[in-house]
């Protein structure tokens, strides 16, 4: 299973790291894996490079953009989509500050809601090491 984590990053740091999101992917990593006893040092560095997500706002609209399909639902504050003629099964969690995307496979119908409905969106697999802007994914 892929757990990718989804931010919001302000738009004078995408304009900073549009060229190098390897850099951005690092901070964010090492935020991540920060040490309990850093934890305010990390927040502080991740306010100042990501926008705080509406979360209620945001649950709605991808409600009420998939509701009536079939592959779709939402119990609590997870979204499915369980697509089996696509091969897809994942899950999408809001939160204030992310989003987690779990999936089975190499691709998430999410993926490209999330990149209709907002910007400045990257995507991070701390685990798997791998991370891009969402506006470059197809």
């Amino acid at each position: 299973m892929k757990v990718y984590y989804i931010f919001q990053i302000k738009k004078e740091f995408i304009s900073l790291y549009e060229d190098t999101p390897s850099i951005l992917y690092h901070i964010l990593k090492n935020i991540y894996y920060l040490d309990k006893t850093e934890v305010e040092y990390g927040y502080n560095l991740f306010r100042q490079l990501t926008i705080p997500y509406q979360k209620e706002e945001l649950d709605k609209k991808i409600f009420l953009k998939l509701h009536q399909d079939i592959p779709y639902s939402k119990r609590k504050d997870i979204h499915y989509m369980n697509n089996l003629y696509r091969n897809e099964i994942s899950r999408l969690k809001v939160c204030k500050s992310y989003l987690k995307l779990e999936m089975e496979q190499d691709f998430s119908s999410f993926l490209n809601i999330l990149k209709e409905e907002m910007d400045n969106l990257f995507v991070c697999a701390f685990q798997k090491t791998d991370f891009f802007f969402l506006k470059d994914y197809e």
